[in-house]
């Protein structure tokens, strides 16, 4: 008589890397992006991605779905200490008293008692008659309150940064910024890294570009991966905190399944070649961003 066939267990993934935050708390390198995903999908979106593994979900009040990544979260179940939660500062609420209150709306609309990790979304230098640091008394409060556990900067070119870390008492923890292989953004991970801020990238996948590289595709092959999946190990190799975004459940499994292998010196130098500098921009530039 044949014994019972034990069920077959899928294979457990690697456990998703952290960096560390200046504050000395850890940062999962591998978010999920909620950018662009209207509220009515937000809620099964933001579910989906939890149930595929992702803990640090990256919103922002700008995406208008911080209320429906609330639900989900508290729907999940997991323990709010397994989880890493963002969100940002939207453009019309710069002024210390309004970013105070908006801080305080957030909180109320992801169902936390603290944000992980606030960030002020647009340094906007044509607006607020140029003061790009005009927010960060706000944050700074919230972080000595312990309400954002740690603070920093989104979109902010080098000397938008200065300026603020030269009013600064409390230095921002961290940036994000537009960064994938076309457009990298060194400088700005460079001045991170001598600052002590953890650098993420925000559209890893250039707004879907990299999924069609045939670069990234004929590297991908000798790996068992598909060019998303090279371009976005590409990133967490050079110490990216990365935030895919799908809406396809298929889609965020296979960019959450990065953790399996690692590049070799040469095809990262070969991914680094594909810098096409400013001309590989996707989104807004920071100097003249001023949507409100």
């Amino acid at each position: 008589m044949n014994s019972p066939t034990a069920p077959t267990q899928a294979p457990q993934q690697p456990p998703t890397p952290s960096l560390t935050l200046p504050t000395g708390r850890a940062i999962p390198q591998l978010g999920f992006g909620t950018y662009k995903i209207a509220p009515e999908d937000a809620y099964d979106a933001v579910r989906a991605a939890l149930d595929t593994g992702y803990r640090h979900i990256d919103t922002a009040q700008m995406y208008g779905n911080e209320a429906e990544a609330g639900r989900a979260i508290e729907a999940s179940g997991i323990p709010r200490e397994e989880l890493f939660v963002t969100s940002k500062l939207d453009n019309g609420n710069h002024r210390p008293e309004d970013a105070a209150a908006s801080i305080a709306r957030s909180l109320e609309d992801l169902r936390l008692a603290s944000l992980d990790l606030f960030l002020v979304h647009w340094p906007l230098p044509t607006l607020y008659d140029g003061d790009v640091a005009l927010p960060w008394p706000a944050l700074e409060d919230a972080y000595r309150a312990g309400k954002c556990l740690a603070i920093g900067l989104s979109n902010y070119e080098t000397a938008h940064m200065r300026a603020v870390m030269d009013r600064a008492a409390v230095k921002p923890h961290a940036i994000q910024v537009e960064s994938h292989p076309y457009m990298p953004n060194s400088a700005i991970l460079r001045f991170a890294q001598r600052h002590r801020m953890v650098f993420e990238a925000w559209s890893p996948l250039a707004r879907g570009r990299a999924a069609h590289d045939p670069l990234l595709a004929s590297i991908g092959a000798r790996y068992g991966a598909g060019p998303a999946q090279v371009a976005l190990r590409w990133a967490v190799q050079r110490g990216h905190v990365v935030f895919p975004k799908s809406v396809r459940p298929d889609r965020m499994a296979a960019n959450f399944d990065i953790f399996g292998f690692e590049l070799a010196p040469a095809d990262m130098d070969a991914i680094n070649a594909l810098n096409e500098g400013e001309k590989g921009r996707t989104g807004s530039h920071p100097a003249t961003m001023d949507r409100m």
